[in-house]
């Protein structure tokens, strides 16, 4: 029989019910799964594939709610639950949530993960069996992904970020498990780790994989940016000392736009009767 050790899937005969649990035979040894942990169907002398994992009596317990990952696989986890102190708690997809600790999550705390952000990750032990999570490193990584079509240019796919460093992110889409590199100046912003964006493919390597912008198309970011003044009006009252007579500096300051763009969204609004301007001052009509 395979060696029984907490983080791994086995296969195990199912000896008898005892109360509200199952005993299984764990090679000579007992091992114990709740009820509520089993399929409806099994009966004695069935063999199982359980997951095994180590209890909060430190004893080896067992669960058919297979987990999307183990100690030699990977998978996505979903957060549950963020602790500033411990980390990232997340749903593995069994019976029992797992910590990611804070020492794997990024050094700003702005790109911490929050509820709903799934990490790509494997299991991992401590010496009393205790599972937790460990972040997949780039090496592994590159053993996990699948090569990307060249027809992928130029289209939208959904990515979460695995890896964040300065000179950009790095994702994997979602379900495909394309890698996809963002370069910092292809992102107007730096994504949380694990949260799941739309990217454009903008070019597709030789080997597979793929970089990527988040930045809007330009006939896309057009629309945001005249969105962006719009809302900026209204929420100033309606008027705003900012026309297309306004520096560059200024505009840049305000609203983080080159002044070639906010001219074009200014020019867009006006044209389609939302705006006027007179004496300095831009005004929703």
């Amino acid at each position: 029989m395979e060696q029984l050790k907490s983080g791994y899937i086995a296969e195990l005969e199912v000896l008898e019910q005892d109360g509200s649990r199952w005993v299984l035979d764990g090679d000579g040894d007992h091992i114990m799964m709740n009820a509520s942990d089993a399929d409806e169907t099994i009966q004695e002398g069935d063999k199982v594939h359980v997951f095994l994992y180590t209890n909060r009596r430190g004893e080896l317990s067992a669960t058919m709610q297979m987990p999307n990952m183990t100690a030699d696989t990977f998978g996505w986890a979903r957060v549950i639950r963020v602790d500033d102190h411990e980390g990232v708690y997340v749903d593995i997809g069994s019976s029992f949530e797992v910590l990611v600790n804070k020492n794997d999550m990024p050094k700003v705390r702005a790109l911490w993960p929050k509820i709903d952000d799934a990490l790509y990750m494997t299991l991992r032990m401590d010496l009393g069996g205790t599972i937790f999570g460990r972040l997949a490193t780039e090496e592994r990584v590159m053993e996990q992904i699948v090569e990307a079509p060249t027809s992928l240019f130029n289209m939208d796919v959904k990515a979460r970020a695995y890896r964040l460093l300065p000179v950009g992110s790095f994702m994997l889409s979602v379900p495909e498990n394309y890698r996809v590199f963002i370069h910092n100046t292809e992102q107007e912003r730096e994504p949380r780790l694990g949260q799941e964006m739309n990217v454009r493919i903008i070019g597709v390597r030789d080997d597979g994989t793929l970089n990527g912008s988040m930045l809007p198309r330009k006939e896309e970011r057009l629309g945001d940016d005249a969105e962006k003044l719009l809302r900026y009006l209204n929420e100033v009252g309606g008027r705003m000392p900012f026309t297309d007579k306004s520096t560059p500096d200024e505009i840049k300051e305000m609203f983080n736009l080159s002044k070639a763009s906010f001219k074009r969204a200014l020019g867009k609004l006006m044209k389609e009767g939302r705006i006027e301007q007179g004496d300095g001052w831009t005004m929703l009509k």
